[in-house]
C-alpha cells in the first residue's frame, strides 16, 4: 500500500493527481447519466444508442489525439489542459437540455475531442515530474485508481443522487468536476516540455509530428504486444459498459441504482488490481502479469451467458457482479503497466508523441468494440454478443503472447529512436 501512495509526496504530482480525480469523478457521473439518457430518449434501442454515442467518443479519441498533440506542440501544457477542461465544462452543462438523439452525438464528440487533447498532454507531464521508476510505477497505479472512480465512487454517488434528482442533473456534477480540474492545473507550475518533444522541434512539419508517435510505437518490439492487449481490454470492457444497463433493467428487471452498483463491482476489481500492481511488478515480469490479465478478461466474458441463464433463480445478478469484478481485475493488470513499457523503451523527447499514439491506438480498438457490443446485443441477443467478444479477447491475448519476445527486450531510453 505504501508503494502506491509514494508518488503523492511530490507536490506537483499531488495537485495533478487531485485534478485527475475530480475530473474523472465528474466523468463517472456522466457515464451513468449518458446510459440513462439513452434509455429515456429511446428505450427500445438504448444499447444501440449508447453504443453509437460511445463509438463517436472513440472517433474523437482516435483522430483528435494525434492531431491535437501535433497542433499544440508550441503551447504550454498547462494552457492546453486548462482550455480542454473549460470546453468540457460547457458541453457538460448543455447535455441535460438535449431532447434528440443526434444532439447527444454532437455534444459527445465535442466533449471527447476535448478529452483527447487533455489526456495525452497530462500523461506526457507525469514522466517529467516523477523521474524515479518506482515513483512513476506508483503514479500509474494511482492513475488507474483515479479512472476507477468512474466505475466505483461516481456510480455510488450517482445511485445516491438518483434518489433525489432526475438523472439529467448528474451532468451538472460532471461540469463541477471539470471546473475543479481546471482550477487545480492553473495553480500548478509544470516542467517545460523536454527538448525535441513530440517528434522533433515544434517547427518540424505538422504531418511528421502527427505520424511520429505511431511510427515509434510500431517499430519498437517491446511495444507491439500492447496493440493486441488493447483489443483484448476493449473487447471485454465494451460489453460491460454498453450492456450493463440492459442486463440490469431488462434481463433482471431491476431499477436504475442496480446499473450503478454493477459498474461499482467492475471498478472495484480494477481498484484491487491497481493496489496490488506496484508490489507485484517488483517480482513478476510485465509480460506474465499483463498476459494473465488479458486471459482473465477473456474467461470473464466467456462466462457471462452463465450469469444471464441464472436470471430466474435470483443468483444471476450475483454471478454477473462477480464476473464484472474479475473483468475489472484483468483490465487493470493488462492496461496499467503500459506506461512503464513506454517510458522504458522511448527517448524522453518522444514520450509525448508515443503516449498520444497509445491513446489513439487503444481507443481505435474501442471504436470497433463499442458498436459491436451494442449492435450484436440488440440484433442477436446478449449471450451471443458476450461469446463473440470473448472470442475476440482470446484471439488478441494469443496474438500478444506471440508478438511479445521473452525475455522482454529493453531499450535504453537515451538511445531510443
Amino acid at each position: 500500500m505504501r508503494g502506491v501512495w509514494r508518488a503523492l509526496t511530490n507536490p506537483v504530482y499531488r495537485k495533478l493527481f487531485i485534478a485527475q480525480v475530480v475530473a474523472l469523478a465528474g466523468t463517472g457521473l456522466a457515464t451513468v447519466a449518458l446510459g440513462l439518457l439513452a434509455y429515456r430518449l429511446d428505450p427500445a434501442r438504448a444499447a444501440g444508442v449508447l453504443g453509437t454515442a460511445l463509438a463517436i467518443k472513440m472517433v474523437a479519441y482516435v483522430f483528435v489525439a494525434p492531431l491535437a498533440t501535433a497542433a499544440v506542440a508550441r503551447w504550454s501544457r498547462r494552457s492546453v489542459m486548462v482550455g480542454a477542461d473549460l470546453l468540457r465544462v460547457v458541453v457538460a452543462v448543455a447535455l441535460p437540455f438535449v431532447g434528440e438523439v443526434w444532439q447527444v452525438y454532437v455534444l459527445v464528440f465535442v466533449l471527447q475531442a476535448a478529452s483527447a487533447t487533455f489526456t495525452p498532454t497530462f500523461q506526457s507531464v507525469i514522466p517529467d515530474v516523477l523521474t524515479e521508476e518506482d515513483d512513476f510505477t506508483a503514479a500509474l497505479s494511482l492513475s488507474r485508481l483515479a479512472y476507477d472512480l468512474e466505475s466505483v465512487l461516481s456510480p455510488m454517488a450517482a445511485a445516491a443522487l438518483l434518489l433525489f434528482v432526475p438523472s439529467q442533473e448528474l451532468f451538472f456534477g460532471t461540469a463541477i468536476g471539470f471546473a475543479g480540474s481546471a482550477a487545480l492545473v492553473v495553480s500548478t507550475v509544470l516542467p517545460a516540455r523536454p527538448r525535441g518533444a513530440d517528434g522533433g522541434a515544434p517547427e518540424s512539419p505538422f504531418s511528421h509530428r502527427v505520424r511520429h508517435g505511431f511510427v515509434l510505437f510500431v517499430q519498437t518490439p517491446a511495444l507491439r504486444p500492447v496493440l493486441a492487449l488493447n483489443l483484448a481490454v476493449a473487447a471485454a470492457g465494451s460489453f460491460v459498459i454498453v450492456q450493463t444497463v440492459v442486463i440490469a433493467r431488462t434481463v433482471f428487471g431491476q431499477g436504475e441504482e442496480v446499473v450503478a452498483w454493477l459498474l461499482v463491482a467492475n471498478g472495484l476489481g480494477s481498484m484491487i488490481g491497481a493496489f496490488g500492481l506496484p508490489g507485484l511488478l517488483r517480482t513478476v515480469p510485465e509480460r506474465r502479469l499483463m498476459l494473465g490479465g488479458a486471459a482473465l478478461l477473456a474467461v470473464g466474458s466467456l462466462l457471462v451467458p452463465l450469469g444471464l441463464a441464472l436470471a430466474p433463480s435470483g443468483w444471476g445478478i450475483v454471478v454477473v457482479a462477480a464476473l464484472w469484478l474479475a473483468i475489472g481485475l484483468g483490465w487493470a493488470a493488462a492496461e496499467t503497466p503500459v506506461g512503464r513499457l513506454i517510458r522504458r523503451n522511448t527517448a524522453s523527447g518522444d514520450i509525448g508523441a508515443v503516449f498520444a499514439a497509445q491513446f489513439s491506438l487503444s481507443h481505435a480498438c474501442w471504436l470497433l468494440t463499442y458498436p459491436l457490443a451494442g449492435w450484436l446485443g440488440t440484433a442477436g441477443g446478449l449471450a451471443p454478443a458476450a461469446l463473440t467478444l470473448a472470442g475476440l479477447a482470446t484471439a488478441s491475448t494469443l496474438l500478444a503472447a506471440r508478438l511479445w519476445p521473452s525475455p522482454d527486450p529493453v531499450l535504453d531510453p537515451v538511445g531510443a529512436r
